[in-house]
């Protein structure tokens, strides 16, 4: 099972494997206290889509057309789906406040696709 969770949320053991989905370190979080058991920044969007898509709703659509792109073309997936296999439950951590639309969720439904195909 893959879920998503905001890094400011409080840690649960129920979590399972804790991966940092961000670029960038979230603000105001200490990596000691951070529970993060892997950090796979390859797996996120590229820094000029992050940056032109920059946590505006109205352009999620194209942000995510785009972000799938990238991650199709990623040589990170196959590593990341073998990191991951032997754990039941992986939950990917993100930063962003809107929990809609931010790019955790486009990347929760892509690996739980490739999943599902294997």
């Amino acid at each position: 099972m893959i879920q998503i969770k905001r890094i400011y949320d409080p840690f649960n053991k129920a979590d399972g494997l804790r991966v940092l989905v961000d670029r960038l370190w979230p603000r105001g979080i200490k990596k000691e206290s951070a529970h993060v058991d892997l950090w796979t920044k390859d797996l996120a969007p590229s820094v000029p889509l992050r940056k032109w898509f920059n946590h505006e709703p109205e352009k999620f659509k194209i942000f995510k057309q785009n972000y799938l792109h990238e991650l199709g073309k990623s040589e990170a997936i196959t590593p990341f789906l073998e990191e991951i296999e032997s754990h039941h439950t992986v939950t990917l951590l993100y930063g962003a406040k809107d929990k809609i639309h931010n790019h955790a969720i486009v990347l929760r439904d892509f690996l739980s696709h490739l999943a599902t195909n294997a």
